[in-house]
Formats: structure tokens, C-alpha cells, sequence
């Protein structure tokens, strides 16, 4: 009797797995239409290949130099529900080429506000020691006053988020498509 309830259920679970594949597959497809869209004003020469998104592999850097990399990769994120690390990498890199002292003051307090602070609505995972340097820094902001909390934000993706994207569904999809239409020609 036992064996009759577990061969549907094994049966039930191949039609999910099957189901769940295609399904990761399309999603693939539609991120790849939709990203090729996000830059389709770019020139030919600068659409997403398979060369390309396979050198994502090699590293974070390589993966956040891309400007397909990086939208993918803030997608998954975002899919993950954890983009507030890359959110406030980016917003760090943007903060740096601030010029003007007036909007390097305001930017740092609403980067702290959004960020850093505790309980804020992006909030970051540092540690008690950098979230106080930063709270000082902010005082008298310079354009190293995140810098800290930038290179620990950069170490988690790295380990932790950068590994899960590269197993992703929507990385593997991506390559596997591309190597689909490389073939093709």
C-alpha cells in the first residue's frame, strides 16, 4: 500500500520539476528580450554575446563592469529580495564623483538615512564599529566616508550573492540561449 502513495507523488514531483524548467526557461527568454530592449538604442556592436556572459563568471568586478551584467545581476537581487546591497554600492560610486561640497554634505546624510542607519529601509548589514565611523564621517563628509562600509557591502556579494547568481536560473537560462543562438549563427 505504501508504494502506491509514493509513485504518484514521485510522478507528481518529475511533472513539477518538468513544469518548473520550463517555466525558468521562459523566464530567461523574456529577461533576455527585456534586457537586450533596456540598451537597444546602443549600437550592434555592443549587444549582449555569449563571450560576454560568460566572462561574468570570472568575477564581480567583470560582472558589475558589464552594463548587461549589472542589470541582470541587480535583477536576481531583486528577485532574491536582497538588492539593498547593490543599491547602496552604486549609490557609493555615484557619491564619490560628487564635486560640490553643499551636495556632497546632503547626499551623505540621505545615503546614511537610507542605508546605514539602523532600522532604515535599505538597511545593510555592517557591523555596530563601521555604522558609528560612518555617523561620525557624515559630520564632515569626504568622499571616503562610506568607504568601509563599501569594501564589507562589496565582500558579502562577492561570497555570498555573486556564488547564488552564477547557479541562478537566470544566469544558466541566459547562457544557455545565447549558446543556443551562437550555434545557430
Amino acid at each position: 500500500m505504501p508504494s502506491l502513495i509514493v509513485e504518484p507523488l514521485n510522478k507528481q514531483q518529475f511533472i513539477m520539476d518538468r513544469d518548473d524548467r520550463k517555466r525558468n526557461k521562459n523566464i530567461g527568454k523574456n529577461f533576455m528580450c527585456r534586457l537586450q530592449g533596456m540598451f537597444s538604442h546602443s549600437s550592434s556592436s555592443e549587444r549582449l554575446t555569449l563571450e560576454d556572459t560568460q566572462q561574468w563568471s570570472q568575477s564581480l568586478e567583470r560582472l558589475l563592469d558589464s552594463k548587461y551584467g549589472l542589470a541582470t545581476f541587480r535583477n536576481f537581487l531583486k528577485s532574491e529580495y536582497s538588492d539593498e546591497n547593490i543599491e547602496f554600492w552604486l549609490t557609493c560610486e555615484d557619491y564619490k564623483k560628487i564635486k560640490s561640497s553643499f551636495r556632497m554634505s546632503s547626499r551623505a546624510k540621505k545615503i546614511y538615512e537610507q542605508f546605514v542607519k539602523a532600522e532604515s529601509p535599505k538597511e545593510i548589514n555592517i557591523d555596530y564599529h563601521t555604522r558609528e565611523q560612518i555617523k561620525r564621517n557624515i559630520k564632515s563628509p569626504t568622499l571616503h566616508c562610506f568607504e568601509e562600509a563599501q569594501k564589507i557591502v562589496y565582500g558579502l556579494m562577492e561570497r555570498d550573492s555573486y556564488p547564488r547568481f552564477l547557479r541562478s536560473d537566470i544566469y544558466r537560462t541566459l547562457l544557455e540561449n545565447l549558446s543556443a543562438d551562437a550555434a545557430k549563427g
